[in-house]
């Protein structure tokens, strides 16, 4: 089904070890509005999804969601590399030490590991796509959040690129809810006729 490339979607080349940014950037593999639960959410709804155009939406955005888990798994990564015991006390990133050492592992920047009651696949397209354009306007939230405590060049560069495709797959997003909107029967579509009962 996919045809994996060993190469990231964008470069992360990080210098300087950081393990405070890591605690932050950490949210995004596994946090409530992280890469991982985005990836699942999609790869699950493709399949209810009555429109073929926006099932394989879904199918190709779940999987660059999975290209971006891979990219802030190596951010994490490269920012806690060859950190000293003395780094990992004075950072505040012992308690996440203690329990993975420096493996990467889903949790939000709180320590609140991930779970999946953070993201919906209902089988209804509108809700859905709608929750699927909320999800990515959280993720690109977040991702400014980081940038407002991010200062390392190196990390910036790709959480940038990362918060962008945020914004792309919004669009993409938006315009599969209007497909899927011009689809529907006016009879038993909620916003034309609310008084529909099934």
């Amino acid at each position: 089904m996919w045809n994996y490339d060993k190469i990231l979607e964008f470069p992360v080349n990080i210098k300087r070890p950081n393990a405070k940014a890591a605690q932050i950037i950490i949210s995004q593999y596994g946090g409530p509005d992280g890469e991982l639960g985005a990836s699942l959410r999609y790869l699950s709804q493709k399949f209810a999804m009555p429109n073929r155009r926006v099932a394989g939406l879904l199918n190709d955005i779940g999987t660059e969601e999975l290209a971006h888990l891979e990219m802030i798994g190596t951010i994490v990564h490269q920012l806690t590399r060859n950190l000293s015991i003395e780094e990992i006390k004075n950072s505040g990133f012992a308690p996440y030490f203690v329990d993975h050492t420096v493996g990467i592992w889903p949790q939000a920047a709180s320590g609140m590991p991930f779970s999946s009651a953070s993201m919906q696949s209902t089988g209804d397209p509108i809700t859905d796509l709608s929750e699927d354009m909320a999800a990515e306007q959280k993720a690109r939230t977040t991702y400014d959040n980081i940038l407002r405590l991010i200062d390392d060049p190196d990390v910036i560069a790709p959480i940038r690129f990362l918060r962008e495709r945020e914004i792309v797959h919004y669009q993409r997003f938006g315009e599969a809810l209007r497909m899927v909107q011009d689809d529907l029967n006016s009879r038993n579509f909620y916003a034309f006729n609310p008084a529909f009962r099934g």
